[in-house]
C-alpha cells in the first residue's frame, strides 16, 4: 500500500515542499529512503522504527520504501522523521484519517517524543505561498510557525498524539500568536549611554552612524571604552518593525539559534564574533551553506573587536556584501543568497602594544611594527567604513562627571533623522542614507556652494578616493538630517570630513 504526506526542506532561507511517499510491500524485510537524503535523513530509519514501536503501533516485517520527492533537491536534517513515521502508519493502515492536508515537520526520539527542529518559520512561509495552511509541528516550534498569518498550526509532543489528532480522536488547540503583544512585552535593552563617561566625540560619531545606518571604526588604546560604546549602539537604533523582525527571525530559525520560549526576534541583533572566527563563520557558506555572523546581524549591528586580529581573508571577503546588503554563495548545485543589511562597527588598537598616539602612556612599538600591525586592515576595507573616530583615554575627571545623556534622549534625535529619510526615500528600494549610491547621491545630497568648495579642497588635499568622496557626502547628508536642514552646509561637510581623517593619521 502507498501513502503520501507533505513535508518541507530548506535551501538557504527558501523552503521547498517535499512529498514523502511510503510504499509497504511483501518481500525481504528492508527499509530504504531514497530521494537524495543526507546522513541525518538516512538515520531516520532507526529513529522511526523505534518510535513507532514505542508508541504502541506495529512495525510489521515488510519491505519499506520511502521516497522524498522531488529527488533532485538534497534533503538534510532530522525534520523528516515525523512525516516519514506518519506516512508509514498511513500505509500500514494504522492511521485511518487523512494526513494529506497537513505539512509535517519534526524530529523523533526513540520513545516517540517529537523534538524541535531548525528552519520551521521559512518552511511554513514557503508552504503558505503555495496554498497550504495546515501544519503539524513540534510543540516547541508551534509559536514560531504561528507567526505566519492565516495558518492553522498544531503543536504535538509525541507521535502518538499526532496520530490521534489526525484520526480525530484527540483535540489539539490551534496555536495563535499575538505579534503586537510580543513586541509590547519586549525587555528593554540592557545597556545605556548614560553609563559611559567622557568620549563625547565617539558618542556623536555613533549617533550619526545610527541616524544614517553608516559603518563605523573606533580606534583607541586599551581600556578607553571602545567595546562599551559599541555595545550601546543598538539602544539608540530605531525599533524593529514587524517585517524586519520576521526577516531576522527567519535567519535565526535556519541557524537554529532561536531561544526556547522566544518565537520572534524583537530587538536588533548585536553580534560580536571572536577574532578567531573563520571566513565561513563570518560570512557564511560551508559544504551545506548556512548564514554567517554577517547575516545573523541582519537589521542590526556586527561588532568586530580587535579588527586587525581577524583573518585577512575573512575581513576582505566582507567588502562586497557590505556594499550589496546580501551574501551570494555559489556552488556547483546552484546559488544561495543570505541578506546582510547590517551596520558594521569595528574597534582596534592603534598598534600591537595599544598605546601609539596615547597621551598618558608611551608606545613601545617600533615604526615598522606599527606599520605592520596597521597594514592588517586594508585600504579598500577602510574605504567602506563611512565614519572613523578615535577614543582617547578617559581621565579621572571624566569618570567623576555627572551622568551623561541617556540612550532615550539620543534615540529621539536618531528617530527624527530617520523619519526624514523614510519620507525622502519612500519611493526608493532603500530607507536610510547609507543606501545612497550612483545618481541618487546627486539627487538627494544637494550642497550649498561653500560646502561644494570645501569638499573639492578636501578631495585634493586629502587624496580622497571616489568612494570616500561619496561617503563623505552621505555622512554630511545624515548630519544635515539630524539638524533638520534641507541642504548640506559647509559645517556639515567639515564634520563629515573629520570622520575620514584617521586613515590619514594612522595609515598615512
Amino acid at each position: 500500500m502507498i501513502s503520501k504526506v507533505k513535508s518541507s526542506c530548506l535551501l538557504g532561507l527558501q523552503g521547498y515542499l517535499i512529498d514523502v511517499e511510503s510504499d509497504v510491500s511483501l518481500g525481504l524485510p528492508a527499509f530504504d529512503i531514497v530521494g537524495l537524503p543526507d546522513t541525518a535523513v538516512k538515520e531516520a530509519r532507526e529513529r522511526v522504527r523505534a518510535a513507532i514501536k514505542n508508541c504502541s503501533f506495529e512495525f510489521p516485517s515488510r519491505r519499506y520504501t520511502v521516497n522524498l520527492a522531488p529527488s533532485g533537491i538534497k534533503k538534510e536534517g532530522p525534520a523528516f522523521d515525523l512525516p516519514i513515521a506518519v506516512s508509514i502508519l498511513a500505509a500500514t493502515g494504522q492511521i485511518k484519517g487523512n494526513p494529506e492536508g497537513f505539512v509535517f515537520l519534526g524530529e523523533l526520539s526513540l520513545s516517540g517524543e517529537v523534538r524541535p527542529v531548525p528552519g520551521v518559520l521559512p518552511c511554513v512561509l514557503s508552504a503558505k505561498e503555495q496554498g497550504i495552511n495546515k501544519f503539524i509541528v513540534p510543540y516547541d516550534n508551534r509559536e514560531e510557525a504561528a507567526l505566519v498569518s492565516d495558518t492553522e498550526v498544531y503543536g504535538v509532543k509525541t507521535l502518538f498524539e499526532a496520530a490521534e489528532f489526525i484520526e480525530g480522536k484527540a483535540d489539539i488547540e490551534k496555536t495563535v500568536v499575538d505579534i503586537e503583544k510580543i513586541f509590547s512585552e519586549t525587555k528593554t535593552y540592557p545597556f545605556d549611554f548614560s553609563e559611559v563617561h567622557g568620549q563625547s566625540n565617539v558618542k556623536r560619531a555613533l549617533e550619526i552612524a545610527a541616524a544614517g545606518g553608516h559603518n563605523c571604526l573606533i580606534v583607541g588604546s586599551p581600556g578607553s571604552g571602545k567595546t562599551m560604546l559599541a555595545q550601546r549602539l543598538p539602544s539608540i537604533l530605531p525599533d524593529l518593525t514587524p517585517e524586519e523582525a520576521l526577516e531576522t527571525t527567519k535567519i535565526y530559525s535556519v541557524a537554529g539559534l532561536l531561544k526556547n520560549g522566544s518565537a520572534l526576534i524583537t530587538q536588533r541583533p548585536f553580534r560580536a564574533p571572536h577574532h578567531s572566527t573563520s571566513t565561513v563563520g563570518l560570512v557564511g557558506g560551508g559544504t551545506t551553506p548556512h548564514p554567517g555572523e554577517l547575516s545573523l546581524a541582519h537589521n542590526g549591528v556586527l561588532f568586530l573587536d580587535e579588527l586587525p586580529e581577524f583573518h585577512r581573508d575573512a575581513t576582505e571577503i566582507m567588502r562586497q556584501p557590505l556594499e550589496d546588503g546580501k551574501v551570494n554563495i555559489t556552488r556547483a548545485s546552484g546559488s544561495l543568497t543570505f541578506p546582510c543589511k547590517t551596520m558594521l562597527v569595528a574597534a582596534m588598537n592603534p598598534c600591537k602594544c595599544g598605546y601609539y598616539g596615547d597621551r598618558s602612556r608611551k608606545c613601545r612599538c617600533t615604526e615598522s611594527a606599527i606599520h605592520k600591525y596597521l597594514s592588517r586592515v586594508s585600504g579598500p576595507l577602510l574605504d567602506r567604513i563611512d565614519i572613523q573616530t578615535e577614543a582617547a583615554s578617559v581621565s579621572y575627571k571624566d569618570m567623576k562627571a555627572p551622568a551623561a545623556e541617556s540612550s532615550a534622549e539620543i534615540k529621539k534625535r536618531v528617530l527624527g533623522a530617520r523619519m526624514i529619510q523614510y519620507e525622502r526615500y519612500k519611493d526608493e528600494d532603500f530607507y536610510c542614507n547609507a543606501g545612497l549610491s550612483g545618481s541618487k547621491i546627486e539627487k538627494y545630497c544637494t550642497a550649498e556652494p561653500e560646502a561644494e568648495k570645501l569638499l573639492a579642497e578636501a578631495f585634493d588635499s586629502m587624496n580622497l578616493s571616489a568612494r570616500a568622496h561619496t561617503r563623505v557626502l552621505k555622512v554630511a547628508r545624515t548630519i544635515a538630517d539630524l539638524e533638520g536642514a534641507e541642504k548640506i552646509s559647509a559645517l556639515h561637510i567639515a564634520e563629515a570630513i573629520q570622520y575620514r581623517s584617521l586613515d590619514k593619521k594612522f595609515w598615512g
